[in-house]
């Protein structure tokens, strides 16, 4: 069932694109570093949208690339504190009749 639905609106999202195409379809002059030239609105519109979306998930996956690094670091920290919790547990436990209340006095 979501297959058809992702079908559904994809032949939607297409109709609205052609019909926004067919209405700006008016030639717009475009002025770039090396010249100018003439292209259809709808083709300036899209390529617009199509580079700030490149430009977004550009940004998104250097925040994701840092995230994953930052997990990484604290899985190895977490790894060597769990080896040490269970060092500490295989340790013979303290009597606490070896150990003086108060040091000073006892000297």
């Amino acid at each position: 069932m979501k297959g058809q639905w992702g079908l559904i609106v994809g032949f939607i999202v297409a109709l609205l694109i052609a019909i926004f195409s067919v209405i700006n379809m008016t030639p717009v002059t475009v002025n770039y570093v090396l010249g100018t030239a003439q292209w259809p609105l709808v083709i300036v519109i899209i390529s617009s949208v199509l580079m700030g979306g490149i430009l977004v998930g550009g940004v998104g996956l250097y925040g994701v690339y840092k995230l994953k690094n930052q997990l990484r670091k604290i899985q190895v920290e977490n790894e060597a504190l769990r080896k040490k919790v269970e060092e500490v547990k295989k340790q013979k436990p303290i009597n606490k009749k070896e150990i003086p209340i108060h040091p000073e006095k006892s000297q």
